[in-house]
């Protein structure tokens, strides 16, 4: 009876006990939904490649700085301004520095508990080109710009309410500067970073 009566103390024990150890994992472990009106900035790192001559590929890196805002559900709008360098374009001794702001919808969808949120966007903006050589009327000039269209998606992976990984994105960004040929150039442009809302 004293034996019964000891296993009864330590079940209670126990059942009193893992409540208490185990809720402050538990909510550390919850993920950080997105809420209407939540507001998250993004620091990426960002390299990729772009024919900005037919048949010559050229690699670009920089960083990115995205604002993001939620408004209903999993749909927000999202700015971004980008900056990228290559010192030897087309294998000639001539660089280009290339920034665009982009805006426009981004969809966001979180699978309740769990801490991954993907994402899709389209942004439409302008590019600026600077420091290279552009064909023009008459001759070339160093800078340029044009209209900026990026297509593409992400995975943030939230490890607190308010700190999140931009595991990777991934973006098709398409401009119109004077190339003398198409003067259209496609660029597959890939990012990861940090997020913070």
């Amino acid at each position: 009876m004293q034996q019964r009566n000891g296993i009864w103390r330590l079940l209670v024990s126990i059942c009193m006990t893992v409540p208490v150890t185990v809720a402050p994992w538990a909510r550390a472990a919850t993920p950080a939904q997105v809420q209407p009106g939540s507001l998250d900035v993004a620091v990426l790192y960002t390299a990729g490649g772009s024919n900005r001559i037919p048949a010559q590929h050229l690699w670009m890196q920089g960083g990115s700085l995205q604002v993001h805002g939620q408004f209903w559900h999993g749909l927000g709008v999202v700015a971004d301004v980008m900056g990228e360098h290559t010192s030897n374009m087309a294998r000639s001794d001539v660089g280009l520095d290339l920034v665009t702001a982009t805006f426009g919808p981004r969809y966001t969808w979180q699978p309740e508990q769990h801490k991954y949120a993907l994402f899709g966007q389209v942004l439409v903006g302008e590019a600026n080109a600077l420091h290279s050589v552009f064909p023009a009327q008459g001759g070339a000039t160093d800078s340029d710009n044009s209209l900026a269209l990026k297509v593409g998606g992400g995975l943030n992976y939230w490890l607190s309410r308010h700190f999140a990984v931009r595991a990777f994105e991934a973006d098709w960004v398409r401009t119109q500067l004077p190339n003398g040929s198409t003067n259209l150039q496609n660029y597959l442009q890939l990012g990861a970073g940090i997020v913070l809302r």
